[in-house]
């Protein structure tokens, strides 16, 4: 049976879809942009601001969905800009613990409310 996962502690949606949907334990979210979910504010100062709090998110969806970071097996990420790339991977590579999960980054020329970075994952139970 498929389910939502709705929280406050993380940005809600700037669209008709649901921040992550839990399905035959399966947790699939929708891409996180560096929103701050207590004020509304995207915060595009750096990419390195937006990186930190698009994993700050990540990390209220995983608690809401009763996860760890370690439950989560593909992460895809979007750059718009991919000479980014060495400055978001040291901060990913520190966010989890071998085994890594799988994953992609593509450079996009456009994301929503203009951010730089947007991730997505899909995490098992």
């Amino acid at each position: 049976m498929k389910s939502t996962i709705e929280i406050p502690n993380a940005p809600s949606p700037v669209g008709p879809y649901s921040q992550a949907i839990k399905y035959n334990g399966l947790t699939i979210a929708s891409g996180q942009i560096a929103i701050d979910p207590k004020t509304g504010i995207l915060d595009t100062s750096s990419i390195e601001n937006e990186t930190h709090q698009i994993l700050k998110n990540i990390d209220a969806l995983l608690e809401a969905g009763n996860l760890k970071r370690d439950n989560i097996l593909k992460c895809s990420i979007f750059l718009k800009d991919m000479n980014d790339f060495n400055k978001v991977n040291e901060i990913y590579g520190s966010f989890f613990n071998k085994p890594y999960p799988s994953r992609e980054t593509v450079e996009v020329a456009r994301l929503p409310k203009d951010a730089n970075i947007e991730i997505s994952f899909i995490a098992g139970e």
